[in-house]
């Protein structure tokens, strides 16, 4: 889903696993990044992860509120904590570790 704030501090109030994936359309390691999601995603493990799309070009403020300064930029929390970030990662080991630290 698109990230909305209200969305996003309602997951985070009701402790969910959350992944917040920052992209752009012209972005190749975003596309790289795009089918790895969508496979790990599709994992029984992550079925209750919430995941929020912010797309880098239009959502500037987004960005600033969460730090980034970069597309293909994934950041996980649990709850209100953030547990992890990278930046630019297409090794679906090195991002499944990274979804791990949201669970």
């Amino acid at each position: 889903m698109t990230y909305v704030l209200a969305a996003f501090a309602v997951a985070q109030k009701a402790g969910k696993s959350i992944l917040v994936e920052v992209h752009a359309p012209w972005c190749p390691t975003c596309k790289a990044q795009t089918p790895i999601l969508s496979k790990l995603e599709a994992e029984a493990r992550f079925a209750d992860l919430a995941v929020f799309h912010v797309d880098f070009d239009s959502q500037k403020d987004v960005l600033k509120t969460l730090n980034v300064q970069k597309q293909s930029t994934l950041i996980v929390f649990k709850g209100g904590k953030e547990t992890g970030r990278s930046t630019g990662a297409t090794d679906p080991r090195s991002i499944e570790e990274l979804l791990e630290k949201s669970l």
